[in-house]
């Protein structure tokens, strides 16, 4: 992973793209993580993945197991006024 500076990307642009081909550039703004470059092809690979659609057939026995295991974070509890059970 490589991180730089906005102002570092910009003086450097075609560099960082270069390198972002192989791994992602995380471009700070004030020491703070902003953006991220990626290639196309992980861009892609991404967006496709964000359309995926599981059928019941496609979860194996640990998988439901798992999430049968599963507990909400302490986080979730902000949600409880949703759930009308």
């Amino acid at each position: 992973m490589i991180k730089v500076s906005s102002a570092e990307f910009q003086r450097n642009i075609g560099r960082y793209q270069d390198m972002a081909l192989t791994q992602p550039v995380f471009v700070t703004r004030n020491g703070r993580e902003r953006t991220v470059t990626v290639s196309v092809e992980e861009y892609r690979r991404l967006k496709r993945r964000d359309r995926e659609v599981l059928g019941l057939d496609d979860f194996t026995e640990e998988m439901i197991a798992a999430i049968e295991a599963s507990e909400p974070s302490p986080e979730a509890e902000a949600f409880n006024h949703e759930y009308k059970g």
